[in-house]
């Protein structure tokens, strides 16, 4: 087969309605390498960059998971856009999004295909640039 591992999709086809940030930034934790007392950010095996992991609504009224988490592979921690004024909601649009699919366990001896997606930044859907690369570390 042809494809294998993630393959690349436009933010727009997977989220057509638009996305919101709903959650901080965080590191993604290493578990196997960290320790109790240790925590160790988790390193992409392909990069060798840190994983960031930020949770995102989906704006289609119509999605079957409201929230996902998505794995932003950037050297420094990613900046969300500018919050929409008098709401929670900070529209964003993840860039270079990669997706691949797994088999999710639903219970009772099921199953259904699921989702996991990375990107290597995010911006605000009116162009500004708040990933990863340039912008440093978020307070």
């Amino acid at each position: 087969m042809g494809v294998q591992g993630p393959f690349a999709v436009k933010f727009e086809d997977v989220f057509p309605h638009g996305a919101g940030v709903v959650s901080a930034v965080s590191q993604q934790r290493d578990f196997d390498r960290s320790t109790k007392e240790n925590s160790v950010q988790q390193l992409d095996k392909d990069s060798g960059k840190p994983i960031w992991i930020v949770d995102v609504m989906d704006f289609d009224p119509e999605a079957r998971e409201r929230t996902v988490r998505v794995k932003i592979i950037a050297d420094v921690q990613p900046v969300p856009p500018e919050q929409l004024q008098g709401t929670p909601v900070r529209p964003v649009i993840l860039e270079n999004l990669t997706v691949m699919p797994y088999q999710k366990e639903t219970g009772n001896g099921r199953s259904r295909i699921a989702y996991s997606l990375k990107a290597t930044g995010m911006s605000s859907p009116k162009g500004a640039r708040h990933a990863g690369g340039d912008q440093g570390k978020a307070a």
